[in-house]
């Protein structure tokens, strides 16, 4: 079903800038309430520079791609048809409230199990300081994308 000429694609990078309010939304939605995320001064207090993003906020920031769905796109696939299988961060520096963020993604992985019934794509997603360049964090995830034709021949 899926085509592995994708395995190498790399998409167009992307910048954004992480917002508090975007940080108070996140933290309300995961129940995180130390008040480091929401206030400048208690940041500065516990030692950040400014209020830091929490740890999986990275997602997030990934959503801010003007080419959403582009991965769906690139495959062909219909998103009833795609799972969020796995999502595994690397961090390698902190990030901040007004830091600018470079994302770039790439397929690294295609692959079927159950004898093509289900396709799992592997991308990761770099993420580095705009001004700097220097890697802040890598996210690699696995989508999940079902056959639908592998359903009829069973």
């Amino acid at each position: 079903m899926l085509d592995k000429k994708h395995i190498g694609h790399t998409f167009k990078p992307f910048t954004t800038t992480v917002e508090a309010g975007k940080i108070r939304l996140f933290c309300k939605a995961i129940g995180e309430e130390d008040l480091i995320y929401q206030d400048e001064a208690a940041a500065k207090a516990a030692g950040y520079r400014a209020i830091p993003a929490p740890a999986t906020f990275l997602t997030a920031v990934t959503n801010d791609d003007p080419d959403k769905g582009g991965l769906l796109r690139l495959l062909n696939v219909d998103i009833g048809l795609i799972l969020h299988g796995e999502q595994h961060y690397e961090y390698l520096a902190p990030v901040h409230v007004g830091d600018r963020i470079t994302c770039q993604s790439k397929v690294l992985d295609i692959y079927d199990k159950k004898g093509g019934a289900l396709w799992f794509v592997v991308s990761e997603t770099e993420m580095k300081d705009a001004g700097s360049g220097k890697p802040v964090a890598k996210a690699r995830s696995v989508t999940v994308v079902r056959n639908p034709d592998a359903a009829k021949k069973a």
